[in-house]
């Protein structure tokens, strides 16, 4: 699969590449994509939409703010293991890896990482993959201008063919960063599916960063996907206001109350949108005109919370090792680093 250069500012720290034949770019590619995902979604009982599609332009800002409102307490909590221990999670190599990070967005977070390998090595290479353009462009121009020694090769689409693209490209050791618990937006089977695929990416001197949210009581989960302020509201409703401007869709998201909802027996917190009345909406690119009764909702997104015994039989089940984890003092998020199982024990080279 051959990926296209789109832009360039200097050839020599900084490519931004659109890997070919994604279904999950800010830019879906053809609408009849976007369009066929949308009408599956709302046929199926009960009614879904895929969540990749909420990280448009608008979507990708409105998850920033979400990680600013003092309930979602992910982010902040996340930043200070990476603050305290960053410089341990890149050690371990004689030669500066490269950072390949998952869902990068801002990669305000990452910079910790990026900070603390620069510091060790001098140089650094670093590849971030995103489905959002505008997120993954912006965030690669401010980290060139902010670390002279860092060099970025961007790339915005699918996650698993942009691995194999980058494993195929780019030689050396490499640290891969997958951040936020974004892994627990994926059903289990996908998720599997997904780990499956990284370390097929990977090498014998390769580790993976991966950081999970644990589980914990719905007092504190609830409010962290429902804030006051109705930031995670508006960008729930946002995936209707997209499906209208691209769609040609006739969505009242006001008609359509913002719900959260922490499942403890399946261990995640559902997103959804909740149908206030009675309603006809029109899709006319999914050829799709359907009726809504009032309290009929759509689910939208999950996140699923992790036990450690969870996370060890998901490194044991995609044929990885532990190498080493962090927390923080309440136990409430949990960075793990993982090497593949058949890697010998000892430090990479």
């Amino acid at each position: 699969m051959t990926t296209q250069a789109v832009a360039h500012a200097d050839p020599r720290r900084l490519t931004i590449h659109r890997t070919g034949d994604s279904r999950l770019r800010s830019d879906p590619g053809p609408t009849e994509t976007f369009a066929r995902a949308v009408r599956d979604g709302l046929l199926a009982r009960p009614r879904t939409l895929p969540f990749p599609y909420f990280y448009d332009e608008v979507g990708s800002a409105l998850f920033e703010q979400i990680c600013r409102v003092p309930e979602y307490y992910l982010t902040r909590t996340e930043d200070a293991i990476l603050r305290e221990h960053a410089g341990a999670m890149t050690e371990g190599w004689t030669a500066p890896p490269t950072i390949v990070e998952l869902g990068s967005g801002s990669a305000e977070k990452t910079r910790r990482l990026i900070a603390a390998a620069l510091r060790r090595h001098g140089h650094l290479h670093y590849v971030p993959i995103d489905v959002s353009a505008s997120a993954v462009e912006d965030s690669a121009r401010t980290l060139v201008r902010t670390f002279e020694a860092l060099r970025v090769t961007a790339y915005v689409g699918d996650y698993r063919q942009s691995l194999a693209e980058i494993a195929a490209r780019i030689p050396g050791p490499k640290l891969l960063v997958f951040l936020g618990s974004s892994l627990g937006n994926y059903e289990p089977d996908a998720a599997a599916s997904l780990l499956a695929a990284v370390s097929e990416s990977m090498g014998p001197d390769d580790r993976l960063l991966l950081g999970t949210d644990m589980a914990k009581s719905a007092s504190v989960l609830e409010p962290a996907y429902d804030d006051p302020q109705g930031v995670t509201a508006r960008f729930n409703r946002n995936l209707l206001v997209r499906i209208n401007r691209e769609l040609g869709a006739d969505f009242v998201p006001e008609r359509f109350q913002h719900q959260a909802v922490y499942r403890a027996d399946r261990g995640r917190v559902e997103l959804h949108l909740v149908s206030l009345e009675n309603q006809v909406v029109h899709i006319p690119a999914a050829n799709l005109t359907t009726h809504f009764a009032r309290g009929e909702s759509i689910h939208t997104e999950n996140s699923h919370k992790y036990t450690r015994e969870a996370l060890f039989h998901m490194a044991e089940h995609g044929g990885f090792v532990e190498e080493a984890s962090w927390t923080d003092s309440q136990g409430w998020f949990r960075v793990q680093r993982w090497r593949l199982r058949t890697t010998p024990s000892g430090p990479a080279h």
